[in-house]
């Protein structure tokens, strides 16, 4: 009897039974593409000197309240998902605190060399001088002891929905220069949920890397495909990481037609490094990797 590797025995048996779950609750007619042998490639996140696959897993969606649709599933069955994932390269998780998800990552990650991920996580924050401000020290030592890792590859504030966030988060902008400095964090930057406040972080030079939001649908996104991307063009050029979000427009894009559309947009057009997408099966995972290294081709 032929030999069969663990990556191959997970992805036959896991794949499998989560594609028996959608055939189950009906919506076998999205046409997830079947487990192939293709693994996630890595790329440069602009000039921030993190390598990274050019996937992350994300861990937010309908995240609110310490919680999200992947912890929703429970810690068996994410870690098995999230193992099945670094099986196949993707070795990059995106988490926020908001999300609750630095634990389940850190039972992900047990068992893997840390050099070996890039962690990313998000401070949700208010504006200076409000009575919910704590040091960021303090939050990033929660965090720590939550994932189990010393130390985050990337660091960003939460939802920026003003143009005017470096001046009324001085409070975190001096924090995260300090956990950089110290080496608790390797790169610092903003999630952004609105134009000015990307226009801001494409210009301002404390901004190591932009999480941003994009597909070729305007679903909630902060302007036109076209705009957006030219924007993101200016901030690759200004050296910043630019990370993809809300690929398929919060889900609201899922169809087989969407999902090819949205991947080939934001790899030929969109102007990003990588992107992080939320799965909640095995099969997500499996039909994602093939379609983004598919078109991956197409963007070189």
């Amino acid at each position: 009897m032929d030999k069969i590797n663990r990556r191959r025995f997970i992805r036959t048996g896991v794949a499998g039974m989560a594609g028996l779950s959608i055939a189950r609750s009906g919506i076998a007619n999205l046409g997830y593409i079947p487990a192939g042998d293709v693994t996630v490639d890595k790329v440069k996140l602009g000039d921030t000197g993190l390598v990274v696959s050019r996937m992350a897993m994300g861990t937010g969606t309908v995240g609110y309240n310490k919680g999200s649709n992947q912890t929703r599933l429970g810690m068996e069955k994410f870690v098995n998902m999230f193992r099945h994932a670094y099986d196949r390269g993707i070795t990059f998780f995106e988490m926020a605190d908001g999300y609750g998800s630095h634990p389940y990552v850190g039972e992900v990650i047990k068992s893997i060399p840390r050099e070996k991920i890039t962690l990313l996580s998000k401070i949700w924050t208010h504006p200076d001088g409000s009575d919910q401000i704590e040091p960021v020290e303090k939050t990033l030592d929660r965090f720590r002891k939550e994932t189990g890792s010393d130390y985050f590859d990337i660091l960003l504030m939460h939802c920026m929905s003003s143009g005017d966030w470096n001046t009324t988060r001085k409070h975190y902008i001096e924090g995260f220069s300090k956990a950089k400095q110290d080496g608790i964090v390797k790169a610092v930057g903003v999630s952004c949920h609105n134009w000015d406040a990307m226009v801001e972080a494409v210009n301002n030079p404390w901004v190591d890397v932009i999480l941003a939001r994009i597909n070729p649908f305007q679903t909630h996104m902060d302007g036109t495909p076209e705009a957006v991307s030219e924007l993101l063009g200016k901030a690759k050029q200004n050296g910043k990481g630019v990370i993809g979000m809300k690929i398929f427009g919060e889900g609201k894009h899922v169809s087989d037609e969407e999902r090819e559309q949205s991947i080939n947009f934001a790899l030929t057009k969109g102007n990003i490094h990588c992107m992080t997408l939320g799965f909640e099966s095995v099969a997500q995972v499996d039909d994602a990797i093939e379609r983004v290294m598919r078109n991956a081709k197409l963007s070189r």
